[in-house]
């Protein structure tokens, strides 16, 4: 069944490096369905991955090829499995999230996508945006014999229905060491633990989504990362959710390093072989 009012699920620019930036979460595109339907509650987009591809800009730069989800959260999650399998044992949210990261409603009573509504977005949204997914991995591997995958991801930093106190800035997930090489994961700690600026942990309450999960292969030379970063280190945290030029470039400057250091181990760790 096709809906004409989806149209674009993603927007993607190849890159020229080995390194794919996946942004599935920074989507403000609603269905007229979905847009009728918000809780006064969720109407702000709160559960957006604010600003990232505008963080991350300076990865064109560097080579990297960016994939962005247009569509809302709430129209369908790109970061979980089209069966909805839950990827948590902790509070989290669905393919079709019902209720927001705080535990309110997503939808008006009554107003919730029916099925026949919900299988369009998993065809006409979700898979396109795994299909570009995939096909640029193949791309890349076939380049340069590897790929590397950065799935890049923000949150508020204080949401205690899904962790206790406040969230560490960076927080840096390899599905418990299964998405990427030791190797690499090091070198991006390493960089965390040679600044005192900003907070960061390995595998803590965010090991990784779905895309980093189903898209690591290490032993097939594919190497996949999840960052989740506070908020409130790049932007205001409440609404209209602004960008903030203080803040902002500090981060940058962090993030730039954390690429070019998987940019770097993939050159010296492939060309060896």
């Amino acid at each position: 069944m096709s809906f004409s009012d989806i149209t674009a699920p993603y927007s993607f620019t190849a890159g020229t490096s080995p390194l794919l930036i996946s942004i599935p979460h920074a989507g403000i595109r609603l269905t007229q369905e979905v847009a009728d339907g918000l809780s006064e509650a969720a109407l702000p987009l709160g559960d957006t991955d604010w600003h990232i591809p505008r963080l991350y800009d300076f990865a064109r730069a560097q080579g990297a090829s960016i994939l962005v989800g247009n569509y809302s959260r709430f129209v369908i999650d790109l970061n979980r499995p089209s069966d909805d399998k839950p990827l948590y044992t902790t509070a989290t949210t669905g393919l079709f999230p019902d209720t927001l990261f705080d535990g309110r409603d997503t939808f008006k009573p009554g107003m919730t996508p029916d099925d026949a509504r919900r299988q369009a977005y998993l065809d006409q949204i979700w898979h396109p945006y795994h299909e570009c997914l995939r096909s640029e991995l193949a791309r890349i591997k076939q380049q340069f014999g590897y790929a590397l995958l950065f799935d890049a991801h923000s949150i508020a930093s204080v949401i205690p229905r899904l962790f206790d106190g406040k969230l560490p800035d960076l927080n840096l997930g390899t599905n418990s060491g299964a998405s990427c090489s030791p190797e690499l994961s090091g070198v991006l700690t390493n960089i965390c633990q040679q600044q005192t600026q900003f907070s960061h942990v390995l595998n803590g309450r965010f090991k990784g989504g779905y895309i980093t999960r189903a898209y690591g292969q290490p032993d097939a030379d594919i190497h996949a990362v999840q960052l989740e970063l506070a908020q409130v280190n790049y932007m205001d945290e409440m609404p209209p959710y602004c960008w903030s030029e203080i803040r902002a470039p500090a981060l940058q400057a962090l993030l730039q390093q954390l690429l070019e250091g998987m940019l770097t181990w993939g050159r010296a760790r492939y060309s060896a072989k």
